[in-house]
């Protein structure tokens, strides 16, 4: 689990059928074979490390899924390093299960900050609220607009900064997790029961 708090910006080195070789610096200290560590939002397993980079396996299906099959040598990545008992909840609670992708339509300067606009498929879309959390490429972001395929975020200064999203280009493809909670809510109205004030109490609510 995550927070969508990126804590340093890694780079893609190579990518072989054992999985993806990363550069680091930060998130390496510490670490341990078996580690979680959300690569552009996609929780990876450290299968081992030195003292600049870490290797992760990496399966079909997340390549399918994610932005990081199609990955230029040294593109940045967002890095950040899986919650612990102490850590500070200072984003969102994220999976590191990237629901599908995402495209930049248009990125607009507002005041100190910057609209950025991306067009997804409509089952992402589905989950999403307009003031609600969605990670994008990992981080933590609040949704300011929202229609049928496309969703807006506004990105203060210091997160182009020290994310990726500062150097999305049109077209840059870009992992996307919607929030759990509507994913859980759709699962139970699609039950028997439903929900009903009965059901809530029931559940402590």
């Amino acid at each position: 689990m995550f927070t969508g708090i990126v804590e340093e910006l890694g780079f893609f080195k190579t990518q072989s059928p054992a999985g993806l070789h990363i550069g680091a610096k930060l998130v390496l200290e510490s670490l341990k074979v078996g580690d979680s560590i959300a690569v552009n939002g996609v929780c990876l397993t450290v299968t081992r490390f030195d003292s600049s980079s870490f290797h992760a396996d990496i399966m079909p299906e997340t390549l399918r899924l994610s932005n990081l099959g199609k990955l230029p040598s040294n593109s940045p990545l967002n890095l950040e390093r899986a919650l612990t008992t102490n850590s500070r909840m200072g984003g969102h609670l994220v999976q590191g299960h990237v629901d599908g992708t995402a495209r930049l339509i248009s990125s607009v300067p507002e005041g100190n900050a910057y609209v950025l606009t991306f067009e997804g498929e409509a089952n992402l879309t589905r989950y999403m609220v307009h003031k609600g959390f969605v990670a994008v490429n990992g981080v933590s972001l609040t949704i300011t607009s929202l229609q049928e395929r496309r969703f807006s975020i506004s990105l203060v200064n210091l997160s182009r900064k020290s994310t990726n999203l500062g150097l999305l280009k049109s077209g840059d493809t870009v992992n996307i997790e919607t929030d759990i909670i509507g994913k859980y809510v759709e699962k139970l109205c699609r039950t028997e029961q439903g929900i009903s004030p009965q059901f809530l109490a029931e559940n402590g609510f």
